[in-house]
């Protein structure tokens, strides 16, 4: 595990331990956040601790077309609840990331500091929304990271049964649309793994961000 500095750089990736930390410190710039993840480096950190740097291996990653989509989300996908959009509502919908509770955790790792700095990245262009809306109102969405063919996923939330998933599905099928080949998950979660998600080995990840950035 390595201490950064100011200095805008990450050790080798194959430096991380057995969990996946790699490094502790530096700052959430939008200089080294974009460096992270062309690096397959991601922070994930609790609320008044050091920035923590991961890279996990294996990978947990989804490849668009390999998504799974079953009989009973089909018809919630062809049934016209749900309304989707793209990147009309990326503040509100980073800030449900936030609140939404999760099974086996405490709190949460998306502190002000972060919703500042991914809201910096979507001012940007670089971090980008998917939002499920129901008679006018947000009930479910993701965000995430899109450099090159790649998006780097980093939450998403639900308010209704399926609305989640329902504009996970949307977004990967436009991103297959755009020629995204991979989409990073980054960890085991069995809601993404019902999707079509699958562990991939860090070396192999590293190989596709360098061919598709």
């Amino acid at each position: 595990m390595v201490l950064l500095n100011n200095d805008l750089l990450f050790p080798p990736v194959s430096m991380a331990d057995e969990e996946g930390v790699l490094a502790i410190g530096g700052d959430l710039s939008t200089e080294r956040l974009l460096l992270a993840y062309r690096s397959g480096i991601f922070p994930w950190y609790s609320e008044g601790d050091p920035i923590v740097w991961w890279s996990p291996d294996p990978r947990f990653v989804l490849f668009p077309e390999k998504i799974r989509i079953t009989k009973s989300m089909q018809t919630v996908l062809n049934n016209g609840k749900f309304r989707f959009t793209t990147n009309r509502a990326f503040s509100t919908v980073i800030q449900n990331c936030k609140t939404a509770p999760r099974k086996e955790q405490e709190g949460t790792w998306i502190s002000p500091a972060i919703q500042e700095a991914y809201i910096k990245l979507h001012e940007l262009g670089y971090a980008h929304s998917a939002e499920a809306w129901h008679n006018g109102e947000l009930v479910g969405g993701l965000y995430g990271i899109r450099l090159g063919n790649l998006f780097f996923g980093e939450s998403m939330f639900s308010k209704e049964s399926n609305a989640s998933k329902f504009a996970f599905i949307h977004y990967v099928r436009q991103l297959q649309k755009e020629k995204v080949s991979l989409i990073d998950c980054q960890v085991y979660t069995a809601h993404l793994e019902s999707l079509g998600a699958k562990m991939i080995s860090r070396e192999k990840f590293i190989t596709l961000i360098n061919e598709n950035l």
